[in-house]
């Protein structure tokens, strides 16, 4: 992942350094397991411990020449790793596993830990969403479905809905976490022919994994999972900044984002505030589906065992983490700081739609005073059509139309349409939704 996209606590997992420090004590405890057992002297796994290498740049410097030899990085790895610790212990590094033993393993701990950075985020997305949703529960907005005004709720309730998203998501989240936390130390086909499975046992519970059954790789079903976690994340992420895209049209102008103190939001037009951040997540959540696909295609590998998943993972898993992680950060830091226009929110509900938000109550009022329902739709829709064309007020409309005032009954006209055009009796149950929020921990 390019440096922009990428927030230096998640990277670091996904650095060279960190991944040769897992494989060098996947070694380390396989040696050390080989001692308990009495296979190998007792001594020899604190002494491996003790002359094993630093990871540092110039451990990596060092394996990335030898691997120009090998032609294999894992072999690169333990003849440099062997080097250092010096015979005899340094010769029963990597005794009885086969790469991918190392890499998976060590692969497994490092998503685990990228799981624990995930799940915060989003508990910290739900904290903020939480947060500006109780603030914004009685700030009436309009609804709108197909992009076209619908009728009235809240800002609270929209922010609301993508809170409890989220928490989706990190249920999601939990899950692949447990999904991929596991390990395998069962050699070249997964049946220990080489290896005693207590070292499995021993190796696995020292990184904090399960030991699972697999053949000579894990199956990449769980990593599939994993990668769906963070694709459903960018998803809600989208789904949130698309509407905060909308919000934010000049035409509409409900919502901002936050503008920081010499920011230019344009290098041609200095009035502009556009929607960058919003934007940029959008756009990420393309990418982040696209590595699900990927993860999707590994499942499938020949027989015991091939590396056309190998490839893919060393590009999709880091990149993903890191994207699923850069836009719930992001987007916590927009949900913080977004600017909402309340008033116009208020304006564009009862001013801007002409009132039109409060057809279904007349509607229903016409049912109600013995219309069929299609009479009534058809008078409603006329009148709808009759205001907005002449950016009159629905209701004035209303109010002068004989075919309803006969069906109401005159007297009983405002009465009727003051109930109908009630902004408080149309939000009357959004609390229910607010209400939800209550189970949601941060």
């Amino acid at each position: 992942m390019i440096p922009r996209y990428s927030l230096p606590e998640m990277a670091e997992l996904f650095s060279d350094e960190a991944r040769f420090a897992k494989w060098l004590e996947i070694e380390l405890l396989t040696v050390e397991a080989w001692s308990n057992l009495g296979v190998l002297p007792a001594h020899y796994g604190a002494a491996v411990r003790a002359r094993a290498p630093r990871i540092d740049a110039d451990f990596v410097a060092r394996v990335a020449e030898r691997e120009r030899v090998t032609d294999h990085d894992v072999a690169a790895f333990v003849d440099i790793t062997q080097e250092a610790i010096g015979a005899p212990e340094g010769s029963f590094i990597h005794h009885g596993l086969t790469s991918t033993d190392v890499v998976d393993t060590a692969l497994s701990a490092t998503l685990v830990a990228s799981a624990d950075l995930l799940i915060l985020a989003a508990s910290d997305l739900i904290s903020a969403l939480k947060r500006r949703a109780l603030e914004h529960a009685k700030t009436p907005s309009l609804g709108r479905t197909h992009g076209m005004h619908a009728e009235p709720t809240t800002f609270g309730v929209k922010l609301a809905l993508y809170c409890l998203q989220v928490d989706r998501d990190r249920t999601r989240l939990q899950r692949a976490r447990a999904a991929i936390a596991v390990g395998k130390l069962s050699g070249a086909v997964g049946t220990y022919s080489n290896i005693d499975p207590a070292i499995e046992d021993y190796v696995c519970k020292a990184m904090g994994l399960t030991p699972v059954p697999a053949t000579q790789v894990l199956s990449r079903d769980r990593h599939a999972e994993y990668l769906y976690a963070c694709a459903s994340v960018g998803a809600t992420v989208e789904a949130l900044a698309t509407e905060l895209r909308h919000l934010q049209r000049s035409e509409v102008a409900e919502t901002e984002e936050p503008f920081g103190a010499g920011q230019k939001g344009s290098s041609a037009m200095p009035h502009k505030r556009n929607p960058i951040t919003a934007e940029r997540l959008v756009g990420m959540a393309r990418v982040l589906r696209g590595y699900l696909v990927s993860g999707l295609e590994d499942v499938a590998l020949w027989h015991e065992r091939d590396i056309s998943h190998s490839s893919v993972e060393r590009i999709v898993l880091p990149d993903a983490s890191l994207l699923a992680y850069y836009v719930m950060r992001r987007m916590t830091r927009l949900i913080d700081g977004l600017v909402v226009y309340s008033d116009r929110m208020r304006e564009n509900l009862l001013v801007g739609s002409y009132g039109l938000v409060f057809s279904q109550p007349v509607l229903l009022a016409l049912v109600a005073s013995g219309c069929t329902r299609d009479q009534a739709y058809r008078i409603v829709q006329r009148d709808a059509r009759a205001a907005f064309e002449a950016r009159s007020p629905f209701r004035a409309v209303l109010e002068s139309d004989a075919e309803l005032i006969e069906a109401l009954g005159k007297d009983q006209v405002a009465g009727v349409l003051d109930e109908a055009f009630d902004l408080e009796r149309a939000l009357r149950y959004t609390h229910r939704t607010i209400d939800a929020l209550e189970e949601v921990k941060g």
